[in-house]
């Protein structure tokens, strides 16, 4: 007895649960699978741990778990979650022996993980009023919560983390700014908690949080503004699981100690997730790829990198060609997963010379081999917001290496928005004008119920963000006032 607890069949020393296997899930695992956490079932002990050890097996031996998706030799990054190819071994051979637990006395004492906020306590706690009811079926759903900041002065954040009530409906959240008030018009205007529009104007930006996602810290000396006095806007995707998820949201704020020393420059490659670049994957097509470069201005920091894509994404890449010629790989994810999805920190800041070009390829599979692909059989996709559409970037948090320079990488990365805005509004205007001429929509309204709604509103329209702004009172119609209304306003700066 005493020889078949020490040993395996093949005269190998056992792999144990309190000599192997117990570190090895403690600091990589139970993270997140621990109650409260995002983790569906907990690893907290031998007994829980052993329950799932053939499929703690499998998913570290495919390497989705941990969920760590850059590629290894392309960016070193703050708070790896990466195991060895000895532990990912130690795990398999776990699972094959049978699980043993080996002598309980020798198992590591469980760390002891910060409850609540993984950031830690917040310097500010910003939550929304009441839950918002996500339904557990139906279409996803774009919804804005206004929060009032109550700040009597401006502050600057290092950092932001968010907490959600962990239905898992939330997809992601975009931390809007807006000092005008015009949010809390929308929000007062329309039933229930949040409102649906999202044409309000926006004064600032906290970033962002994703599924996978955890505490968003930039490096000391680095901090977004946030004036006294507005609101946040925090721009929820959710998605229905198939039963009712009630969602109450909590952003977390950690302010920076001092003003930044350097200014922060958002450079996305496409820019807007690629809204302008004619994303259009024909049904079948397992190789889909769009590619987006820029040219550095100035010296330039690359301070984190992060990538988005929906479930057709595959694989994201961007090369930097330094003036001399040589080629740096400094980020890569070969294998992307919807479900995860983050921002990660350089270890160190990536110092790019003037004149690096950096060239970004994302790779979408709209074939029947992705398993995660929603349609079956495949269906032709494009741009949208909705889960099943799709879109994608990677993004970089840059600031110039000389402080004095910041203007000019930050014209870099304005220049490249305009592009987009530009060939978003000549495709507006087309098919704007098109309907907007009252007696073209009377022919268009088949029905002859005085609105164009379904497939009567021209595609342009109809899967644009220009129907947000039509769509006055949110019904997903447009009835002829509306129309009336927009080519009112829309006609002086048409001439433009």
């Amino acid at each position: 007895m005493l020889a078949s607890a020490a040993e395996t069949s093949s005269g190998k020393p056992a792999v144990t649960f309190a000599d192997q296997i117990a570190p090895i899930v403690f600091q990589n695992c139970t993270t997140c699978h621990r109650p409260g956490e995002a983790g569906p079932f907990p690893l907290t002990n031998y007994a829980e741990t052993k329950k799932r050890a053939r499929l703690i097996a499998e998913v570290t031996s495919e390497k989705s778990m941990p969920p760590w998706h850059p590629d290894e030799g392309c960016g070193e990054f703050v708070g790896e979650r990466r195991l060895t190819k000895d532990q990912i071994a130690q795990l398999q051979a776990w699972a094959n022996d049978g699980a043993p637990e080996g002598d309980s006395a020798r198992t590591p004492s469980l760390p002891k993980f910060p409850e609540g906020w993984r950031g830690g306590k917040p310097d500010i706690v910003l939550t929304m009023d009441a839950p918002f009811e996500v339904p557990a079926d139906g279409p996803d759903i774009y919804r804005q919560f206004v929060i009032p900041t109550s700040l009597t002065e401006d502050a600057w954040v290092q950092g932001v983390e968010i907490r959600s009530t962990g239905t898992g409906a939330l997809h992601h959240v975009l931390i809007w700014l807006d000092g005008t008030g015009d949010a809390r018009k929308l929000d007062e205007a329309d039933p229930g908690p949040g409102f649906r529009k999202m044409g309000f104007k926006r004064t600032g930006a906290l970033g962002g949080w994703a599924v996978g996602g955890g505490p968003r810290i930039l490096p000391d000396g680095l901090a977004y503004p946030l004036p006294k006095g507005g609101d946040v806007i925090l721009a929820c995707h959710f998605h229905p699981t198939g039963k009712p998820a009630p969602e109450k949201i909590a952003l977390g704020i950690y302010l920076a100690k001092k003003p930044p020393t350097r200014q922060i420059v958002a450079l996305g490659l496409p820019p807007v997730f690629a809204r302008g670049a004619g994303l259009d994957i024909p049904a079948g097509e397992a190789n889909y790829v769009i590619k987006d470069s820029l040219t550095l201005p100035v010296d330039t920091d690359l301070i984190a990198v992060g990538a988005h894509a929906h479930y057709l994404g595959k694989s994201m890449e961007a090369v930097a060609t330094l003036p001399d010629g040589t080629r740096q790989t400094i980020f890569r994810i070969s294998r992307w997963d919807f479900n995860w999805q983050d921002q990660y920190v350089y270890k160190t800041p990536v110092r790019l010379p003037a004149g690096t070009r950096i060239d970004a390829t994302i790779t979408w599979d709209n074939s029947s081999s992705n398993p995660n692909n929603p349609f079956s059989p495949p269906r032709r996709v494009t741009w949208g917001e909705e889960s099943q559409d799709e879109m994608g970037s990677v993004g970089f948090v840059a600031v110039a290496a000389n402080s004095w320079e910041h203007a000019q990488l930050a014209s870099l990365s304005r220049s490249k928005l305009r592009g987009v805005v530009g060939g978003l509004l000549k495709e507006g205007t087309e098919g704007f004008l098109a309907a907007a001429k009252l007696k073209q929509a009377a022919e268009m309204d088949a029905n002859h119920d005085g609105k164009l709604s379904g497939d009567e509103i021209p595609e342009k329209i109809r899967k644009s963000r220009l129907m947000n702004v039509l769509d006055k009172n949110g019904d997903g119609a447009l009835d002829f006032e509306e129309l009336k209304s927009a080519a009112d306003a829309w006609r002086p700066l048409s001439r433009k």
